[in-house]
């Protein structure tokens, strides 16, 4: 821009700003609260996706965990030599360990005051104190020095009906006590009494997220220093080792060393850090997400909204414009001049925009990991903060200067006449009363100068806001389809029947005789090894009644076969169709021996959350774990595995599906029938008594527990996108009929009535929606139903989208919106006074 140039410019730029003033801080201002919140949601839902890991690696974390038990009481002692072995393996940079130990406390009268779902956990070397740490989400974590600290879950103290600060007698016991025949009363009395204070409730970095099979047994957790004094009396059973890996390790070949190391008579399970995270993330990800879709619209409104403002700004000075162009003004000075004053006020809302962001990032993170996370307070995205301040600029500078440019050419102001006029035109030829008519042309004939109206704009607005509600509400109808229908997550029957030592024949046999049972099928989970890999594992039948829902390919119907969950298909590197190798144990566990055996993949499933808590052993869940047949074991392996007593021969899980005329309450009374006749089956065996049968219920993993908490989220999105778009529309409207005082009072000295003027107004608002419903309602569930369908393959759940009926009253809903917001401007034409128009003419 020349010297000349520059003094037109800044000369009518402040000759020029009183008159301006109002608009330019309108820019600003939308540019920066609406840049703002967008930016904001952006960055909380970065925040929030990520706050998981940065939580669990505040905790110094183990890689992967090990514990082990025993048969008996004496295997189960912990073992100093294994320890110092794990060690001593290449890959290990570090161990800590904990134990199991029989901390109680005591009655009045000096009985173990015994709580169901809560276990004694005792650190021995600052496991839970420094590696795994564990988080104080009220109080303090405990000394490890002393003995008479400890700490316990939220769970844990609402079981135990404990407050922080509160002392509890507590009796320490040795495993031969508790073997006593009268343990569990005052005659067995404690090895020690000591007076225990729960010092904090604490979040351990494992149970952020946690399916419901996973919530109880709870921990209750003692320092070292008293461990230590329970491992002196031989009172410890099971050993947890949490390992630390040099980077880069090669998990399944050290779960192979490590199983080598394990005592004789000791059963290993194993718990990588990588699940862990894997399933948080898929837990957190929806909020994530909805925050994110959050932002997106915040941004688009944003764009949309001040595209408007600016749009109105340029175009309200097109008349000086003239002007100029007569006084010989080159179009670089016009450009110039249009554009000068707008992106200063762009760039000021784009700063305002940032700063707002950083206001209110101490909001985020949302989710379960919100109370645990260690860096609250301000936080600074650059990455959004950089890329947000410059789209925004960018777009509406970019806006500023194309309208800028186009208002300067003779060409583009003189061309053919606006569609709006034809519709208008055909309109009229139809029969529609002349309300309708001007009000058609009002929606889509844009005008000039100082009469010009953003249309194209408010109609897009209008698409794209009718496009996101409708895309947002299908996918919310998805989320909540997903959670309310166990059989997308993995649980494909009703009901199961669940027992320690076996389901007995006796219950089999009423299943099969039930007219109101369709199918079931019996399985064992175990904790084998996929390519070296140790993977929760479902052992059944081949091609059983009863099965996690398939994925892709199909389901089992050989013995060398094996379904996988998808997360697990993954991380083995590997594709249906491929083959992976399954093992169990070493030739030393002989009869309990699977020697490596190639199976072929032949489909992927959505896994069940099912069995127990994977503080002691992994399980099944959404996308990890595997099926596969129990023909593949050894025929020593299956004699040695089946228990001689009859009673107790039968698979520990049994998956039942109900005919679907049966009703949950009666399917629930005729389970606990089964139940009770297998539980009385035991009660008849002299070597079974204690044993029982238990009806499972639906077990939701860790991602629908999360899920349920998202709620009314997507309403909320689609409720704050109408609001935005009701607001773009209402300002449309309004400078609409200000920037047509002329045209409205013209129309009222022919004739129009108060209320024709009024209507005119309606007809206009009414347009923009019947556009916005036609166009963007079929647009948005197509959208809304894609992106459910990427999202559920992304989570392993089945994708099955569905379409709310709340659609139905969308296209009702914009109309009625529409025409309440036109209410004002509509009575502000009423009032527009025609001697303007004569006076003006």
């Amino acid at each position: 821009m020349t010297g000349q140039s520059g003094r037109v410019v800044r000369y009518r730029f402040r000759s020029t700003f009183r008159r301006s003033w109002s608009g330019y801080l309108g820019i600003a201002m939308l540019v920066g609260v609406l840049g703002g919140v967008s930016m904001a949601s952006v960055a909380a839902a970065r925040r929030t996706q990520s706050s998981f890991s940065v939580f669990f690696r505040s905790t110094n974390p183990s890689d992967l965990t090990m514990s082990i038990y025993g048969v008996d009481a004496a295997s189960s002692q912990y073992s100093q030599s294994v320890t110092d072995a794990i060690k001593r393996l290449p890959q290990v940079t570090h161990v800590g360990s904990w134990v199991g130990i029989d901390t109680i406390p005591l009655k009045a009268d000096g009985s173990p005051d015994i709580r169901a779902g809560v276990s004694s956990v005792g650190s021995l070397d600052g496991l839970f104190f420094d590696q795994d740490r564990a988080t104080a989400v009220e109080g303090r974590l405990a000394n490890p020095e002393r003995e008479d600290e400890f700490e316990t879950t939220a769970v844990g103290a609402r079981l135990l009906g404990l407050h922080v600060g509160q002392v509890v007698p507590t009796g320490l016991y040795s495993l031969d006590l508790t073997s006593q025949p009268g343990f569990g009363t005052a005659a067995v009395p404690p090895i020690r009494r000591v007076d225990m204070t729960l010092v904090g409730i604490v979040k351990l970095n494992n149970e952020v997220t946690e399916d419901d099979v996973d919530q109880l047994p709870t921990s209750a957790i003692y320092t070292p220093a008293l461990t230590r004094a329970m491992v002196a009396m031989n009172a410890v059973q099971g050993t947890w080792y949490g390992i630390q890996l040099v980077h880069g390790a090669d998990v399944p070949v050290v779960e192979r060393e490590l199983v080598g190391l394990r005592p004789q008579n000791n059963v290993a399970n194993f718990r990588e850090a990588s699940v862990i995270e894997a399933k948080a993330e898929r837990a957190i990800k929806p909020e994530a997400i909805a925050l994110g879709v959050f932002g997106i619209i915040a941004a688009l409104a944003a764009l949309a909204i001040s595209a408007q403002a600016v749009a109105r700004q340029v175009r309200a000075n097109d008349e000086d414009l003239d002007v100029l162009r007569a006084m010989g003004a080159r179009p670089r000075t016009l450009v110039a001049d249009t554009v000068a004053g707008v992106a200063g006020a762009i760039a000021v809302g784009a700063l305002l925009a940032g700063l707002i962001s950083l206001a209110l990032s101490p909001l985020s993170p949302l989710g379960p990991a919100r109370r645990v996370y260690p860096h609250r307070g301000v936080s600074f995205d650059w990455t959004v903060l950089a890329a947000g301040t410059t789209l925004l600029i960018a777009a509406l500078v970019g806006l500023a200067l194309a309208m800028a440019a186009r208002s300067t050419s003779r060409r583009a102001r003189s061309g053919s006449a606006p569609v709006g006029r034809a519709v208008a035109t055909a309109a009229a030829a139809s029969g529609l009363p002349a309300t309708a008519v001007t009000g058609l042309r009002f929606a889509l004939e844009p005008g000039r100068g100082r009469t010009a109206v953003p249309v194209r704009s408010a109609l897009t607005g209008a698409v794209l806001a009718v496009i996101l509600v409708s895309a947002t509400l299908t996918f919310g109808s998805a989320l909540r389809t997903l959670v309310n229908r166990p059989a997308l997550y993995g649980w494909n029957w009703n009901l199961g029947l669940t027992s320690v030592n076996g389901v007995p024949p006796q219950a089999q046999a009423l299943l099969g005789s039930d007219p109101k049972v369709q199918g079931w099928s019996g399985y064992t989970d175990v904790n084998a090894q996929l390519d070296g890999r140790t993977t929760a594992v479902l052992l059944g039948d081949v091609r059983p009644a009863v099965a996690p829902p398939i994925l892709s390919g199909r389901g089992l119907h050989a013995a060398d076969e094996v379904v996988v969950g998808a997360a697990t298909l993954a991380a083995l590197g590997k594709h249906v169709g491929d083959t992976v190798t399954a093992s169990f144990g070493t030739p030393a566990d002989a009869p309990f021996f699977l020697p490596p055996t190639a199976l072929k993949i032949v489909g992927t499933a959505t896994m069940p959350a099912v069995v127990g808590s994977a503080t002691f052993a992994d399980h099944t869940s959404m996308g990890s774990g595997a099926v596969i047949p129990r023909a593949v074991l050894p025929p020593a392996f299956q004699e040695a595995a089946t228990n001689p007593d009859p009673t107790q021969s039968g698979p520990p899980l049994m998956f039942v599906r109900l005919r679907s005329t049966v009703s949950p309450s009666a399917a629930s009374a005729d389970m606990q029938r089964i139940a009770d006749a297998g539980s009385a089956a035991f009660a008849a065996d002299p070597q079974a008594v204690g044993d029982s049968v238990s009806v499972l219920g639906v077990q939701p993993p860790a991602e629908i527990v999360n899920y349920r908490s998202t709620g009314a989220t997507p309403v909320v999105l689609a409720s704050g996108l109408a609001l935005g778009a009701v607001v773009a529309l209402g300002l449309t409207l309004q400078s609409s009929v200000r920037r047509r005082r002329r045209d409205l009072a013209l129309l009222k000295t022919f004739g129009f009535t108060r209320r024709q003027l009024v209507a005119t107004v309606a007809w206009q608002a009414s347009v923009v929606g019947i556009v916005g419903v036609c166009v963007g309602l079929p647009l948005g569930i197509a959208a809304g139903r894609w992106s459910w369908i990427l999202f559920a393959r992304d989570i392993n759940a089945v994708p099955q989208p569905t379409v709310p009926w709340s659609l139905a009253f969308v296209g009702l809903g914009v109309l009625v919106l529409v025409n309440l917001v036109a209410v004002v401007p509509g009575r502000i034409a009423a009032r527009t006074p025609a001697s303007l128009a004569l006076r003006t003419e």
